[in-house]
Protein backbone atom coordinates (compact mmCIF):
# COMPACT_ATOMS: atom_id res chain seq x y z
CA UNK A 1 0.00 0.00 0.00
CA UNK A 2 1.63 3.42 -0.99
CA UNK A 3 0.89 6.70 1.32
CA UNK A 4 -1.69 8.63 -1.13
CA UNK A 5 -4.09 5.36 -0.29
CA UNK A 6 -3.54 6.35 3.20
CA UNK A 7 -4.65 10.06 2.65
CA UNK A 8 -7.37 8.75 0.46
CA UNK A 9 -8.79 6.58 2.95
CA UNK A 10 -8.23 9.60 5.75
CA UNK A 11 -10.98 11.08 4.09
CA UNK A 12 -9.73 14.87 5.32
CA UNK A 13 -7.14 15.89 3.84
CA UNK A 14 -6.52 19.48 6.30
CA UNK A 15 -3.35 19.71 7.63
CA UNK A 16 -3.48 21.94 10.30
CA UNK A 17 -0.32 24.48 10.31
CA UNK A 18 0.29 27.42 12.94
CA UNK A 19 2.36 30.37 12.14
CA UNK A 20 6.28 30.01 13.52
CA UNK A 21 5.20 33.33 15.96
CA UNK A 22 2.12 31.47 17.11
CA UNK A 23 2.30 31.08 21.22
CA UNK A 24 2.59 28.12 22.01
CA UNK A 25 -0.48 28.30 24.65
CA UNK A 26 -2.17 28.79 21.25
CA UNK A 27 -0.50 25.81 19.44
CA UNK A 28 -1.96 23.49 22.75
CA UNK A 29 -5.57 24.86 22.82
CA UNK A 30 -5.51 23.98 18.45
CA UNK A 31 -4.35 20.08 19.76
CA UNK A 32 -6.65 20.19 21.86
CA UNK A 33 -9.46 21.83 20.40
CA UNK A 34 -8.98 18.88 16.89
CA UNK A 35 -8.03 16.45 18.94
CA UNK A 36 -4.67 16.00 16.64
CA UNK A 37 -1.33 15.01 17.80
CA UNK A 38 0.98 17.59 16.35
CA UNK A 39 0.41 20.65 14.30
CA UNK A 40 2.97 22.11 10.85
CA UNK A 41 4.74 25.10 11.59
CA UNK A 42 4.67 26.72 8.15
CA UNK A 43 5.46 30.61 7.11
CA UNK A 44 3.45 30.23 4.07
CA UNK A 45 0.99 26.98 4.30
CA UNK A 46 2.50 25.24 1.65
CA UNK A 47 6.00 24.44 3.14
CA UNK A 48 7.08 22.91 6.41
CA UNK A 49 9.61 25.05 8.68
CA UNK A 50 9.35 22.11 11.68
CA UNK A 51 6.54 20.09 13.80
CA UNK A 52 5.04 20.63 16.92
CA UNK A 53 4.49 17.35 18.62
CA UNK A 54 2.81 16.70 22.05
CA UNK A 55 5.78 15.68 22.69
CA UNK A 56 7.40 18.86 22.07
CA UNK A 57 5.02 20.73 24.57
CA UNK A 58 5.84 18.28 27.55
CA UNK A 59 9.71 18.27 27.16
CA UNK A 60 9.37 22.21 27.40
CA UNK A 61 6.71 22.36 30.36
CA UNK A 62 9.21 19.81 31.71
CA UNK A 63 12.57 22.13 31.36
CA UNK A 64 10.44 25.33 32.18
CA UNK A 65 7.23 25.04 34.05
CA UNK A 66 4.18 26.79 32.15
CA UNK A 67 6.06 29.93 31.67
CA UNK A 68 6.82 27.99 28.18
CA UNK A 69 3.59 28.69 27.05
CA UNK A 70 4.34 32.24 26.30
CA UNK A 71 7.20 30.80 23.83
CA UNK A 72 6.44 30.24 19.97
CA UNK A 73 6.24 27.56 18.03
CA UNK A 74 9.39 28.23 16.40
CA UNK A 75 11.00 28.18 19.67
CA UNK A 76 10.09 24.46 20.12
CA UNK A 77 9.34 22.93 17.15
CA UNK A 78 11.34 20.53 15.75
CA UNK A 79 13.04 21.44 12.65
CA UNK A 80 14.34 18.31 11.03
CA UNK A 81 11.47 17.21 9.87
CA UNK A 82 11.32 14.05 8.20
CA UNK A 83 8.62 14.05 5.29
CA UNK A 84 7.16 10.86 2.84
CA UNK A 85 5.53 11.27 -0.72
CA UNK A 86 2.42 9.90 -2.09
CA UNK A 87 4.57 7.07 -3.58
CA UNK A 88 6.12 6.20 -0.58
CA UNK A 89 5.25 2.49 0.65
CA UNK A 90 3.42 1.97 4.06
CA UNK A 91 6.94 -0.05 5.02
CA UNK A 92 9.22 2.59 4.01
CA UNK A 93 7.13 4.99 5.94
CA UNK A 94 6.65 2.69 9.16
CA UNK A 95 10.06 1.88 9.21
CA UNK A 96 10.95 5.48 8.75
CA UNK A 97 8.79 6.63 11.83
CA UNK A 98 9.73 3.64 14.08
CA UNK A 99 13.82 4.35 13.60
CA UNK A 100 13.49 8.17 13.92
CA UNK A 101 10.71 7.56 17.15
CA UNK A 102 8.62 10.00 15.64
CA UNK A 103 4.61 9.29 15.12
CA UNK A 104 3.46 12.13 12.65
CA UNK A 105 5.02 12.98 9.06
CA UNK A 106 4.21 15.24 6.51
CA UNK A 107 3.96 14.59 3.31
CA UNK A 108 5.11 16.36 0.27
CA UNK A 109 4.60 16.38 -3.43
CA UNK A 110 6.33 18.86 -5.65
CA UNK A 111 7.66 20.69 -3.06
CA UNK A 112 4.30 21.34 -1.11
CA UNK A 113 2.47 19.79 1.69
CA UNK A 114 -0.48 17.54 0.87
CA UNK A 115 -1.35 15.81 4.06
CA UNK A 116 0.54 14.62 7.10
CA UNK A 117 -0.01 10.86 8.27
CA UNK A 118 0.31 9.38 11.99
CA UNK A 119 1.96 6.01 12.82
CA UNK A 120 -1.17 5.43 13.88
CA UNK A 121 -2.67 5.67 10.25
CA UNK A 122 0.27 3.38 8.53
CA UNK A 123 -0.68 0.72 11.36
CA UNK A 124 -4.55 0.73 10.41
CA UNK A 125 -3.54 0.65 6.53
CA UNK A 126 -0.73 -2.17 7.23
CA UNK A 127 -3.31 -4.03 9.22
CA UNK A 128 -5.80 -4.04 6.64
CA UNK A 129 -3.57 -4.82 4.09
CA UNK A 130 -2.62 -8.12 5.86
CA UNK A 131 -6.29 -8.75 7.13
CA UNK A 132 -7.13 -8.84 3.31
CA UNK A 133 -3.89 -10.99 2.25
CA UNK A 134 -5.32 -13.24 5.18
CA UNK A 135 -8.58 -13.65 3.29
CA UNK A 136 -6.99 -13.79 -0.49
CA UNK A 137 -4.86 -16.60 1.11
CA UNK A 138 -7.44 -18.51 3.00
CA UNK A 139 -9.98 -18.42 -0.22
CA UNK A 140 -7.07 -20.11 -2.35
CA UNK A 141 -6.84 -22.91 0.64
CA UNK A 142 -10.39 -23.26 0.44
CA UNK A 143 -10.62 -23.14 -2.90
CA UNK A 144 -12.75 -20.10 -3.47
Amino acid sequence: MQVMQILKNKGEMEVFTVAPDMKLSEVVALLSSKRIGAVIVSQDGETVDGIVSERDVVREIARRGADCLVMTASDVMTRDVKHCAPMDSTEEVMSLMTEGRFRHMPVRENGKMVGVISIGDVVKARLNELHMEKESLQGMIMGN
